[in-house]
């Protein structure tokens, strides 16, 4: 029994979950209140950066970065081997990365590149939409 949600956020998913106004936004608040553990790395942390920059400011941008790396619940991991499993969006293979490395539970994205993975065996790597990972998250909690 898993007491901890481990997830990679994909980036459509971490921007859509900032905005106070968006209904995703309980995704920010969750991993702000500590209530699941997300696993980045530099290269997915500086795309966060850029495309929250182009989404809000770049003002914005910062703090966010700046609040990831201060949070207990948010582990940088570091890549030493690329699997190159997704071949039509290869720039996505940084999550698949950071998900097999951090030995994450799930990789939470809503970007249709990431079925293939549905289809591999090894590594086995649980691909979420936002919806499924309200339920999984749910479920760890209501274990605890």
């Amino acid at each position: 029994m898993m007491d901890r949600l481990k997830v990679v956020l994909d980036t459509n998913v971490f921007l859509v979950s900032i905005s106070s106004k968006s209904k995703h936004h309980w995704i920010y608040e969750k991993l702000l209140s500590g209530e699941y553990d997300i696993f980045i790395t530099t290269e997915i942390l500086m795309e966060y950066e850029e495309i929250i920059s182009q989404k809000f400011n770049s003002s914005v941008a910062k703090n966010i970065v700046k609040a990831l790396l201060i949070l207990p619940n948010v582990f940088k991991t570091s890549i030493y081997y690329s699997w190159n499993l997704i071949e039509k969006d290869v720039d996505d293979n940084k999550f698949v990365d950071c998900a097999i490395n951090s030995n994450s539970h799930l990789l939470v994205t809503n970007d249709k590149h990431f079925q293939v993975l549905k289809d591999i065996d090894f590594p086995k790597i649980k691909v979420a939409n936002i919806d499924e990972f309200a339920k999984e998250l749910d479920a760890v909690q209501s274990h605890t």
